[in-house]
């Protein structure tokens, strides 16, 4: 019997995610030329302006992710729009791979990233993709176009090929993910 190839799970930073798009919840800038506001009360600012391609609606989904397999054998990608996941209720592990030229999946940039509540990710269009979760259901807010979700529902519900977002098998591979020390 084969041994699925292990990818170890990475904690998440805005340099080893930039190959695949952005890390977002990191600290409030020190200006730097970002559009900030601080004062006792509130502190808000610029993250990351948000890209749904063009002629698209944006559109903000809540998401309940349920799987735990450690187990990965196929990817999503999205064409047009970039996409942000942002865990609400607990950490998720984003695998994430970017295009080969012919645009499946270039398994030598497979890489997994814990995202932990009070992060998120926004993956560029074009990055290949799965979730999963450590436990139990995680909650996410998502933000992504509303033509890719309705498109997608369609191909998932139905027979019709999707013309927004891919699917593809990938060999087999096997979340290496760290134990906390509890």
């Amino acid at each position: 019997m084969t041994r699925a190839a292990a990818v170890p799970v990475h904690d998440l930073t805005a340099d080893a995610f930039s190959a695949y798009g952005w890390m977002l919840g990191k600290p409030m800038p020190l200006g730097n030329g970002v559009p900030l506001f601080s004062n006792d009360a509130t502190d808000f600012w610029q993250e990351h302006v948000f890209n749904t391609g063009a002629g698209g609606d944006a559109q903000v989904l809540w998401v309940n992710y349920r799987s735990a397999s450690a187990d990965v054998a196929s990817l999503e990608k999205h064409l047009l729009t970039q996409q942000a996941i942002v865990p609400l209720t607990g950490a998720i592990i984003q695998v994430v791979a970017r295009s080969a030229a012919d645009g499946t999946p270039d398994l030598a940039t497979l890489a997994a990233f814990r995202v932990e509540p009070g992060q998120g990710v926004c993956m560029r269009p074009g990055c290949w993709h799965a979730t999963r979760v450590t436990d139990a259901q995680v909650t996410c807010l998502m933000l992504t176009r509303r033509s890719t979700t309705l498109d997608l529902i369609q191909h998932l519900t139905t027979d019709a090929a999707a013309s927004e977002s891919a699917i593809a098998a990938i060999p087999a591979c096997r979340l290496d993910v760290p134990h906390s020390q509890d």
